[in-house]
């Protein structure tokens, strides 16, 4: 699964041709998180709250490029780095 971020020990990656909705993985210290892009909410799993915090900010921050990557991941085209939140 390609990671396409990494910040503050939180990684973000992203399924090629994964289930609808548009959604990325994201990964903390054993945590796991299946986050929906449009609503910017978690779907499935669970994140420490500061970190949850952490990345739904990023989320609504990055929402078009993580878009953009999910479009080039239905078409298993290479996904491109989203900066990191600092």
């Amino acid at each position: 699964m390609p990671e396409i971020s990494l910040f503050y020990g939180i990684r973000i990656m992203m399924f090629y041709s994964d289930h609808n909705p548009p959604h990325f993985h994201a990964e903390y210290a054993g945590y796991k998180a299946l986050i929906d892009i449009l609503n910017g909410c978690v779907m499935t799993g669970s994140l420490p709250g500061r970190q949850l915090k952490l990345v739904l900010a990023w989320c609504e921050i990055h929402k078009d490029e993580l878009m953009q990557n999910w479009e080039l991941s239905k078409d298993a085209k290479p996904l491109n780095r989203i900066n990191p939140l600092i």
